[in-house]
């Protein structure tokens, strides 16, 4: 099913036991932060807190911190549905003739359906506030943590448009609060929003700017989604939610948001202006430092009458992101499969922090293979970033960290199997040698062939007979033993 608004969510999740009300007042400096950290530590529920001190709006946090409703937002029992309906929809081809056209009429008028809708009117606008009335220092915009350059607004949905091709981008970049009428916009140097900034500042153009906070689910999960440039995220949440997103136009600048959004701010950057921004407790778990980053300007800001605000809170894993980030591993591993199709499975751990960590099992058929792969996933989109990227066999379950460690470290022989390489890496790197460029690591933890060089005999696993286990299970109630039975 698909959530009609960020608050028919919130009444799924509360029937489900999966909301907690928190009747207390909070500050949201701080306090906010350390309830909902202890409750995602614990894969807790989703939280909604009735009092913000200083505020008048209820804030909602933890909204998909677990696997169970991450899987409630995407209408599925499972992340693999998903992965299948996607599958699906990558499985079209071009069809030729007259009677193969007519036989893909129905998925070409599936896939239609999707599209996002322009309405005249959304919820999202029911008040409106213009000038000196719109002021961010009404909403209850959370500090996170001690070490942060101020208050951010975490979970917007921010909407830029191509200024050649007028496509449309949406992603979740965090925003600093200056003051009433200024944040800062941490567009990363190769997010698409950054594209825009660029192509804008050399087109010597101001851009329009919107941002909305608090939709239904998916819309607010598709705004994570790695998607290609000039792909639109709101036809992806329409795929993820089988149902097509409402949008409606602004009132002071060109632009669409979701009509069932809580608030929406409007406003403009200018590319050429910057102020220093940051830092920021990420979810890596550290500080990312201080940099220049492009300012926005508040023009006006509509909401519901009766608004929720919604933040997430990152930090040390695991936490809310870790959950959409394994949700978006499981979505985009079938487009991973059709471009390179020996990928058996792929696991992002969450100690990893998504960019950190990658391991790869794959159906190997030829010498190099291994290295064939990470090569090819270093220039694959965001998938660029990863630090780090194991392979192994296809029989190596790559879900589990803990058989990974135990096969690679196995199978490896370091100065053969390690493969170093430069290249772009995630602006939170904080290790890198220079911003935005530093090394990366891949390690080959497949069984080596003699066409790589290897002339000693491959060990068998120890495994014990089936016979044997199937008599000693027979027996183990009567031993008079705890634990050890299968």
């Amino acid at each position: 099913m698909a959530y009609r608004d960020l608050r028919e969510f919130l009444q799924f999740l509360e029937k489900s036991r999966q909301l907690v009300r928190i009747r207390e007042e909070v500050d949201p400096v701080l306090e906010i932060t350390e309830i909902t950290d202890r409750v995602s530590k614990s894969t807790g529920p989703a939280l909604l807190f009735e009092k913000a001190r200083g505020s008048r709006f209820p804030v909602v946090t933890n909204m998909l911190g677990s696997p169970g409703r991450m899987n409630m937002a995407l209408g599925v029992d499972s992340l693999d549905q998903v992965a299948d309906r996607i599958s699906e929809l990558l499985d079209f081809k071009s069809p030729e003739g007259l009677m193969a056209k007519l036989k893909m009429l129905p998925m070409l008028m599936d896939i239609g359906r999707f599209f996002p809708q322009l309405v005249s009117r959304g919820s999202c606008q029911e008040i409106c506030l213009e000038g000196k009335d719109a002021r961010l220092s009404e909403l209850p915009v959370l500090q996170c943590w001690p070490g942060d350059g101020g208050r951010f607004i975490t979970f917007p949905l921010v909407f830029t448009k191509n200024p050649q091709s007028q496509k449309r981008n949406c992603g979740i970049y965090r925003m600093q609060v200056y003051d009433d009428r200024t944040t800062g916009m941490h567009w990363q140097t190769h997010k698409h929003g950054a594209d825009h900034c660029r192509d804008n500042r050399r087109l010597g153009r101001r851009m329009d700017v919107a941002v909305a906070i608090g939709a239904d689910p998916v819309v607010c999960f598709a705004g994570a989604l790695p998607a290609p440039a000039d792909m639109d995220e709101m036809l992806l949440a329409g795929l993820l939610r089988q149902e097509p997103v409402e949008m409606v136009k602004c009132k002071t600048v060109n632009l669409e948001v979701p009509a069932a959004s809580e608030f929406v701010l409007e406003g403009y950057v200018d590319p050429q202006e910057l102020r220093r921004e940051g830092p920021f407790g990420d979810h890596t778990g550290f500080y990312s430092l201080e940099d220049d980053y492009p300012v926005f300007h508040v023009q006006c800001i509509t909401h519901r009458r009766d608004p929720l605000y919604l933040a997430t809170v990152v930090g040390r894993p695991p936490m809310e992101d870790c959950h959409m980030g394994k949700a978006i591993e499981r979505i985009f591993l079938p487009i991973m499969k059709k471009q390179l199709p020996e990928v058996a499975d792929m696991c992002m751990p969450f100690e990893g922090v998504f960019h950190n960590l990658l391991l790869v099992s794959i159906r190997k058929s030829y010498p190099g293979q291994a290295q064939k792969i990470m090569n090819a996933i270093w220039g694959m989109g965001q998938a660029m970033f990863s630090k780090c990227i194991v392979v192994v066999d296809e029989d190596v379950d790559v879900q589990s960290p803990r058989e990974v460690v135990w096969k690679v470290l196995n199978h490896i022989d370091p100065q053969r199997d390690i493969l170093f390489t430069l290249g772009p890496v995630d602006d939170l790197d904080h290790a890198s040698r220079l911003p935005h460029f530093g090394s990366k690591m891949g390690i080959d933890a497949t069984r080596k062939w003699p066409g790589e060089g290897f002339s000693r005999a491959w060990p068998e696993e120890i495994h014990m007979t089936a016979e044997v286990v199937r008599r000693v299970d027979s027996l183990w109630s009567r031993l008079g033993l705890d634990g050890g039975g299968r």
